[in-house]
């Protein structure tokens, strides 16, 4: 595990052995007040512990400041091109600021948005994207990772020089293979904490597959202090993954484990619709529990023996199971309804 510096966005920790805190961003238009708010419950409720908040414009800024009031959890401020803005941000409550030094008005601009930082003893994450990379460094003929790197540690000195560190960073690629290799750089190059992110990663299907094979490789490696899987989504889904990709490498748990099987042509059960609901009812379950649905015999009476509570389908039937010891045998039809009442058993 690497070991970083610990900085707190309101009352959540980040970095120093802090649990990895889960990140996301609202997609409504600031300015709509009430859209935004609907949005941000809607995160808090899914268990989102940090939520960022685009401000383009003076309008959104002002609806920024009110939704300060209605949040549970700190909201952070993302700002880009207008340094006023940033400023501003932070005036009115900002619990960290996100800026990206390759596009915020260069270093006069930078000392600005440092010093009221600095007044209000926020952080700042400094955010290097490769879409929008100092031109410096885009010009240079070296891989893409490398140029990211260059570009942290240079505005990373930057902010260390006016006498400030609580710093998070992050530099995210598209590509896979970048993004591993810049934080693999990072974690031995600085102590600031790490956001880490494939940014722009694509839909739901195929962006929580590659935040899951390129988050999943940096975070079984130590690195990473808070994430956000970045999907064309609705938030909430960004949350989900990130719970699902930090539960299955075992780093936090947040509900039951499902274990169910792909079904075969041994199975003589309708399994799928029962899977498919049983791991909707589970979100709302917070206790780690394990629970089992499995569809023939191969492998059936043994997975749901070493679970909590499981369902080990025969024909036109199953067996429900209760901390490995069968309880009593159930029809097709009740199979669903039988297992979701030993789950709330169990969770009592």
């Amino acid at each position: 595990m690497t070991t970083t510096k610990q900085v707190m966005v309101g009352n959540v920790a980040i970095g120093g052995g802090a649990p990895i805190a889960i990140q996301s961003m609202t997609n409504t238009d600031t300015k709509d007040f009430q859209a935004t708010l609907s949005q941000i419950k809607l995160l808090e409720e899914a268990g989102c512990e940090l939520i960022r908040i685009s401000i383009p414009n003076q309008a959104s800024l002002k609806t920024f400041s009110k939704l300060k009031e209605k949040a549970s959890v700190p909201l952070i401020a993302d700002i880009h091109f207008r340094w006023q803005l940033a400023v501003e941000a932070i005036k009115v409550g900002a619990d960290k600021i996100r800026i990206n030094p390759g596009n915020i008005g260069g270093q006069e601009a930078l000392e600005k948005v440092v010093e009221a930082a600095k007044q209000k003893d926020i952080p700042i994450r400094i955010g290097i994207n490769a879409g929008s990379i100092e031109e410096e460094f885009h010009r240079l003929d070296i891989p893409l990772w490398k140029k990211l790197v260059a570009s942290a540690k240079k505005n990373i000195a930057l902010v260390e020089a006016m006498n400030f560190n609580k710093i998070v960073v992050s530099a995210k690629a598209f590509s896979l293979l970048d993004t591993i290799s810049v934080y693999q750089t990072l974690a031995k190059a600085t102590e600031h904490p790490l956001h880490i992110g494939i940014t722009e990663s694509g839909p739901l299907k195929t962006g929580a597959i590659r935040s899951a094979v390129g988050l999943g490789v940096l975070l079984w490696q130590g690195i990473g202090d808070t994430i956000r899987v970045s999907l064309s989504a609705n938030p909430v889904e960004e949350v989900m993954v990130a719970k699902q990709i930090l539960q299955s490498l075992e780093i936090r748990r947040f509900q039951p484990d499902l274990i169910s099987c792909p079904t075969c042509s041994r199975c003589q059960v309708d399994l799928i619709p029962i899977a498919t609901e049983t791991e909707k009812q589970l979100q709302s379950i917070s206790r780690p529990l394990k629970v089992a649905i499995m569809g023939c015999i191969v492998n059936g009476p043994g997975e749901a023996e070493q679970a909590d509570v499981g369902i080990a389908a025969g024909k036109e039937g199953g067996i429900l199971f209760k901390k490995g010891k069968p309880v009593k045998k159930v029809t097709e039809r009740e199979m669903l309804t039988e297992l979701l009442k030993a789950i709330k058993e169990m969770e009592n």
